[in-house]
């Protein structure tokens, strides 16, 4: 039987990238040892620190709990030598830049004081250049004790001159990420170790960088079990940008980030409006345009692939540090962003913010995406009103974070679905076209006696004229608009 952690039914995430959220009151370092930093307003780079730190989190907690968040993703955290910090030096160091190990221990104490959940960034497929044993290697060559942890091929090493051959692996072949050797049992049980030690530490789960480029066999599942005897309630969640089948049986994975959730979506609701310049690689196809109808054939291929265990702790999302956001996708096209937002936070798996979204911050592609938090100045504050009230639907329903769900009506650009969980459901209706639309719901379709037809629950863009008459209930709905009723 496949068990995944309760809470994350129920979550509603947020993912920061802590260099770019705040700058703390309480300073990381010593003043006397301040670097250089960008300024915060500038257009963040590639190379640069802007200075966000884990104590501008933790003073950000009361925004983030009234805005109804209820865990939080950080992207890496550990010592290195890059703003993103997936270069890891210490996996046991909290980066000074960020306030070290003691801001960290200060913020699962805040968070948890709020019931608030805390989920680290795994980076367990590669290392970094500065990472000590592979360090060692560059002072050492063939004499270091740590050559097997990673692939040496030849000899000397190149680890920055790119001119020469680098002669040891790194991921995707970058030099500056060597890639560990996972089938070393050494490499092996140092990398669980890690995992064991923050959870007993106090975080509440691990979301796993790459995951799928470890190929040892039985990696992942010694992982989760190591794992989950320190906290079975800990959440294990996977960046896989393909099928994600083979981590999803109940014996890896609790979830991944839904990417296949996310590219149907934006392609129904933003549709020929995308920005396709701001998309790189590809891994991540959010086209072509899709009507209702093809919309629901890969809703329904998404949620007929994993468990139901699985789906309800899948890791939803719209936009995160590693695409363009998608008011930016859009072209600025709010409404359409508005519409995505209520298919997101109605469907099963908990939905994820990523940091700014919720104030109209825009962005491109990598490093535009990762622009600093604005002032409160600049924020949108419909956009902030829109997900705060989104969010309060999503934790008033048990039916939203629990619920099953059927597709009621795909027709043109209208989709209608419903959650229901024991008595309790919820219609939720979407028009992603740019003209008025009408769509009946029949008594084949729904129990007609049931329902509360006098208003909606959630209007997006609009709200949506209701008519019972001999043939149904039909919806007439503004252009894209979305709305979400009760039914009693």
């Amino acid at each position: 039987m496949v068990a995944t952690p309760d809470w994350v039914k129920k979550a509603v995430f947020y993912q920061i990238f802590p260099d770019r959220f705040a700058v703390g009151q309480q300073q990381a370092i010593a003043v006397a040892q301040q670097p250089k930093l960008e300024p915060w307003d500038t257009p963040p780079t590639v190379e640069g620190y802007k200075g966000g730190n884990l104590w501008g989190v933790i003073e950000h907690l009361d925004y983030l709990q009234d805005l109804g968040i209820t865990a939080l993703y950080l992207t890496p955290i550990f010592q290195s030598a890059c703003n993103h910090r997936y270069h890891t030096h210490d996996y046991y160091q909290v980066d000074p830049l960020l306030g070290g190990n003691e801001a960290l221990e200060t913020l699962l104490t805040a968070a948890h004081s709020r019931e608030m959940k805390v989920v680290l960034d795994g980076v367990f497929n590669h290392a970094s250049r500065g990472f000590y044993f592979f360090n060692d290697i560059l002072e050492n060559g063939p004499h270091s004790p740590w050559l097997d942890w990673f692939y040496i091929e030849d000899w000397p090493l190149s680890a920055y001159d790119g001119s020469l051959p680098a002669n040891y692996r790194g991921w995707v072949d970058l030099r500056a990420l060597p890639q560990f050797n996972h089938d070393n049992p050494d490499v092996r049980e140092y990398l669980m170790r890690v995992g064991e030690y923050w959870i007993a530490q106090g975080i509440d789960g691990w979301r796993l960088d790459v995951p799928d480029c470890v190929k040892a066999e039985g990696f992942w599942a010694e992982f989760r079990r190591r794992v989950k005897a320190i906290n079975p309630e800990a959440y294990i969640v996977g960046e896989i940008w393909c099928d994600a089948s083979p981590w999803l049986g109940g014996d890896q994975f609790d979830g991944v980030m839904n990417y296949r959730f996310t590219e149907p979506t934006v392609a129904f609701t933003i549709g020929d409006r995308l920005q396709k310049e701001h998309l790189r690689g590809e891994e991540y196809r959010p086209y072509p345009a899709l009507n209702a109808e093809a919309y629901g054939e890969k809703i329904s291929q998404l949620l007929q692939r994993h468990p139901w265990e699985i789906q309800l702790t899948q890791l939803n999302l719209l936009n995160s540090h590693d695409t363009a956001r998608l008011l930016t996708l859009a072209n600025g096209d709010r409404p359409s962003v508005n519409l995505a937002l209520l298919l997101m936070f109605t469907f099963p798996g908990a939905p994820c913010v990523y940091y700014g979204d919720e104030v109209g911050l825009a962005g491109g592609a990598d490093p535009d995406c990762r622009r600093v938090f604005p002032a409160k100045t600049d924020w949108d504050l419909d956009c902030w009103e829109f997900y705060r009230q989104l969010i309060a639907l999503r934790h008033r329903y048990q039916c939203l974070q629990l619920g099953d769900y059927k597709i009621l009506v795909t027709a043109g650009m209208g989709y209608v679905f419903q959650r229901q969980y024991g008595d309790e459901a919820i219609i939720v209706a979407v028009n992603s076209g740019d003209n008025i639309m009408e769509i009946l719901l029949s008594s084949e379709t729904i129990n007609l006696d049931k329902i509360d037809v006098s208003e909606s629950i959630f209007a997006a863009n609009g709200e949506t004229a209701i008519d019972r008459n001999n043939a149904g209930l039909l919806l007439t709905m503004a252009p894209q608009s979305g709305a979400a009723f009760a039914i009693i």
